[in-house]
């Protein structure tokens, strides 16, 4: 289970507030790329929060739910559009996410742990943390924000958007999912600089 070891070896180097950030959706077919942004309040216990992957979808609801009622925990998400992406592509987009989950924050912390590896742009110190999710308790949390922030966005694209089943699938290559890329082509939050929806028309991007 992830702890604040690592929060707290910051924080002995000079760093008094430390905010957890990880991303969701880099390897979608559609949709943004999310991340969140968390800084824990000191002797913050949740026996869920952990690696979002670890959780059932109604298990990181309510763990979301409960992230967000409680008012010393500093909270905030950004995203990438699709467009973005097929701009500047999903790295760079994953990193702008970051840096705008960062800023969505209402106070500014001192350092970040990164879950992942070091990330371009970051406005404040940060150490890139591999399986920083399953590592760092804020990092876990952040996850958390991430995937469900995500998640909620993609089914209510699923409502604009009926013939993929994003509500299902979330915008990975599931085999629903590229057959109806294939039936009808890509739509306005496909990324078309993802070879299986480029394939979808023609290559053409």
């Amino acid at each position: 289970m992830p702890d604040f070891s690592l929060e707290k070896e910051m924080q002995t180097s000079g760093h008094r507030l430390v905010a957890g950030i990880d991303e969701a959706g880099r390897g979608p077919l559609a949709g943004p790329v999310t991340a969140g942004a968390v800084i824990l309040p000191e002797g913050f216990y949740h026996e869920w929060v952990n690696d979002s992957k670890k959780l059932s979808e109604s298990l990181r609801e309510k763990v979301y739910e409960d992230l967000i009622a409680d008012k010393e925990v500093i909270w905030g998400w950004g995203l990438a559009e699709a467009g973005e992406i097929d701009q500047i592509n999903i790295l760079q987009a994953t990193y702008l996410a970051m840096a705008r989950a960062l800023e969505a924050l209402s106070v500014r912390p001192d350092a970040a742990l990164v879950d992942g590896l070091p990330v371009q742009g970051l406005p404040v110190p940060h150490r890139a943390v591999i399986k920083g999710d399953s590592l760092s308790m804020s990092i876990a949390a952040a996850s958390i924000i991430a995937k469900v922030e995500r998640d909620r966005l993609m089914r209510a694209y699923a409502i604009q958007f009926p013939c993929y089943g994003f509500e299902q699938h979330k915008g990975y290559g599931t085999k629903k999912h590229l057959q109806g890329l294939k039936q009808y082509g890509p739509c306005a939050i496909h990324r078309k600089s993802f070879a299986p929806v480029a394939a979808a028309t023609g290559g053409v991007q």
